[in-house]
């Protein structure tokens, strides 16, 4: 649930010295020699899949606003993923904290990245900064801490590309049980006036004598103040500005700056049928949009804690969400997997035909089709559906299109829902 207080805009200063003094998330530019962190959304197979219907140029050039970056997690993936492509990227970062943008800059200087340029300042002031239009824009933990929401994403609205589209995080009322609670106690006895070392003492030690009946102790999907470290903690429970949404409050928000919801990251967590299987529920729910069905989904798990969305305007997604997300169009199209292999993924399949995933806690048992090794392991990220038929056809004769195209069909409905799979038709 979230706190009924309301926040006075004076606050907004309160939340850059935030960040001035523990820039989120913790990052150490030395690691970037070891790793690149992959997350959604940003991700450039899902950009391509959910908003350009897997039909992007790659080859034009493409723009793109991280708009409230933090310590540059999206902007140096974005970066790293289209400049690996050879993509001509123009990436800008924009951030209100300049030690946040310190970090990330320090981490883009390591990689050798030099398609970002960077900003400081408040996604507030875009329609007059002349940054320009993009094609497509992050913006991922900034609206929920707006004293005004709407009116932040009505300024990365003015400046998207008529074609293009966004990716969103902000979090989810449900998963965060507890946080709320936890957050008014501390406003009790570590207001914003202690100095924030002392605020985070006394935060830990309340933490160590929570009653076992405490919702937020109970609460095993929300962990930044455990795995976070300080600036983790500071985040989740001392955070002077803080909402969290529904689904059916989400796609207000969105439909208010004229956009529409596309896609929910992963599908698999906003469909009922990965929750139930009585026939007669599933049956009374198969009318419902994708919306409410997806606020079902979400009162079912209970245990969504972010939610991450694609959008792109909504005239667009009312004509048809087919125009901005890749379908299965023949022979032509393309398998892509995403941060992993063909054989290896083949490999990680159980046996009896069943996908098996955590989704935080529940256990999610899907089936696969019986040729669901096979298929896979040939995803490459450069054989169509038509090579892969034609190499399984030489070891089957009898497999003909139709045949093979309906197992495909059964094995994407899967891993595309748990967002393993996505679509080329380029």
């Amino acid at each position: 649930m979230t706190s009924d207080k309301k926040i006075p805009a004076a606050n907004d200063l309160a939340v850059q010295r935030h960040y001035e003094t523990l820039p989120y998330p913790a990052r150490d530019p030395k690691d970037e020699a070891k790793r690149l962190i992959v997350g959604s959304p940003s991700h450039v197979l899902e950009i391509d899949h959910y908003l350009f219907a897997g039909k992007r140029n790659w080859t034009a050039p493409f723009r793109a606003l991280v708009a409230g970056g933090g310590t540059g997690d999206a902007a140096i993936m974005l970066a790293q993923q289209l400049g690996s492509r050879g993509v001509k990227a123009e990436i800008h970062y924009l951030d209100m904290s300049s030690a946040a943008r310190a970090v990330a800059e320090a981490r883009a200087q390591a990689r050798g990245l030099t398609s970002l340029k960077f900003h400081t300042g408040s996604l507030l002031d875009l329609p007059n900064m002349g940054l320009g239009q993009f094609d497509y824009i992050d913006c991922c933990g900034v609206l929920h801490h707006l004293e005004d929401p709407a009116a932040g994403l009505k300024a990365l609205t003015a400046v998207l590309a008529e074609n293009g589209g966004m990716g969103l995080m902000v979090y989810g009322a449900l998963g965060r049980t507890g946080v709320y609670p936890m957050q008014d106690m501390l406003r009790a006895i570590a207001p914003d006036t202690v100095a924030p070392d002392q605020r985070i003492k006394i935060a830990r030690r309340l933490l160590s004598v929570l009653p076992k009946t405490n919702w937020f102790a109970r609460n095993p999907f929300v962990g930044d103040h455990i795995q976070g470290g300080d600036a983790g903690l500071y985040d989740l429970l001392l955070h002077v500005r803080d909402r969290a949404y529904r689904v059916a409050e989400l796609d207000a928000l969105v439909r208010e700056a004229g956009l529409g919801i596309v896609s929910f990251i992963e599908p698999a967590r906003y469909d009922p049928a990965t929750y139930i299987n009585d026939p007669a529920v599933l049956k009374a729910l198969a009318g419902l949009p994708m919306i409410e069905r997806a606020a079902f989904a979400e009162a079912l798990a209970g245990n969504i804690a972010k939610h991450v969305i694609y959008v792109a305007r909504a005239r667009h997604v009312a004509e048809s969400v087919a125009q901005s997300v890749a379908q299965i169009e023949g022979a032509n199209t393309t398998p892509m997997l995403r941060e992993t292999d063909g054989p290896k993924l083949a490999a990680g399949l159980q046996s009896g035909g069943m996908l098996k995933a955590d989704l935080d806690g529940l256990e999610w048992r899907a089936p696969l089709p019986r040729l669901a090794g096979p298929i896979v392991t040939r995803v490459d990220g450069k054989t169509s559906l038509g090579k892969i038929h034609v190499a399984l056809q030489a070891m089957d004769s009898g497999l003909n299109w139709e045949v093979f195209l309906r197992q495909f069909e059964a094995l994407f409905s899967v891993l595309n829902a748990a967002n393993v799979m996505l679509l080329r038709n380029a």
